[in-house]
């Protein structure tokens, strides 16, 4: 049996990794602040698919009591990716591969520094998930997964090996996690942000859940026009994306659940945005391929604009 270290057991992470150990899968969660409670309690996930709660987990306050394991889950927001260097090096052993569970363009950079080239995979996930109490996780709605290899930022790391994507997809699978493999990942993180970035940046903006974004004339309109402007972006740097997916994508949000984006619990929570990897990183891309982005980046200066004014606030009142 392989084994699974989980890196961040928040709404995604607890999720996965949840679904992982109930299947029978050999998991290790890293919870550093929950560690005592779910010792004690275990970890709950209530889901639409059915309420579980694993009473025995193996769980760990620092990445220096854990085993090295053959797969390393990262499911940390990407602006913690800085700590990357301290928490991976002790999970690898020679033949380890990372899975990065991330939103946004190239979060797994980091990672293929640490790990290498061709042990790193990253996965698009379709989730709407909320951490709403210490080892409490409630899954509202979808929560499948694109896995493929990551190539790079010039798109020459080697491929992870097949072997390796089928036996990852197999444990996933029997876990009940919808998940699929491919092979262009960066045409699907693109896919992903054209949902991502309207919704993510548009929730903060607008102090919105996705239903009142939808429910407004103008607020669904601009929706619509960002999505169709990163779709701009990513033909600029040379991946298809059919029109028609605008409109599908706009379809799924109309059936979605009400849901508050993870970047505006992030702004109410005074934490720190994933602008960097869901705004900034395809504003550089798609400025080199020769395409300006003028509305990914209008969103992304008004949001540095209430990152910052959350930081002076926050130490100010500290």
């Amino acid at each position: 049996m392989k084994s699974y270290a989980l890196i961040g057991t928040g709404a995604l992470g607890g999720f996965y990794g949840g679904l992982l150990a109930k299947a029978g899968c050999d998991v290790h969660f890293l919870m550093r602040s929950d560690v005592e409670h779910v010792r004690q309690h275990g970890l709950r996930v209530d889901s639409v698919n059915g309420d579980f709660l694993l009473p025995n987990v193996k769980a760990y306050a620092s990445v220096s009591e854990m085993p090295v394991c053959d797969y390393v889950i990262i499911a940390l927001k990407s602006t913690q990716n800085t700590s990357l260097a301290l928490l991976l090096p002790p999970l690898l052993h020679s033949d380890s591969h990372a899975i990065v569970l991330q939103n946004g363009l190239h979060v797994e950079a980091k990672t293929e520094e640490i790990v290498g080239k061709g042990r790193v995979l990253g996965g698009c996930c379709f989730l709407c998930s909320n951490k709403v109490g210490p080892g409490h996780i409630r899954h509202l709605d979808y929560g499948n997964i694109l896995l493929g290899s990551y190539k790079g930022p010039d798109g020459n790391s080697p491929n992870v090996p097949d072997s390796v994507i089928h036996e990852i997809v197999n444990d996933f699978s029997k876990a009940t996690i919808p998940i699929e493999a491919t092979d262009n990942l960066q045409r699907s993180r693109w896919k992903k942000l054209m949902w991502n970035i309207p919704f993510n940046g548009l929730s903060v903006i607008l102090n919105a859940s996705t239903d009142a974004i939808m429910n407004h004339p103008a607020s669904r309109q601009l929706a619509e026009q960002i999505m169709r402007d990163v779709r701009q972006a990513a033909i600029a740097c040379g991946e298809t994306i059919p029109e028609e997916h605008v409109a599908q994508l706009i379809e799924h949000t109309e059936h979605m659940v009400p849901y508050d984006s993870s970047m505006r619990l992030d702004f109410l929570a005074g934490r720190p945005m994933e602008i960097e990897a869901i705004f900034s990183n395809p504003i550089r891309a798609s400025q080199a391929a020769g395409y300006a982005a003028p509305f990914i980046e209008v969103l992304q200066k008004q949001l540095l604009f209430l990152d910052r004014t959350t930081d002076s606030e926050s130490c100010e009142t500290s």
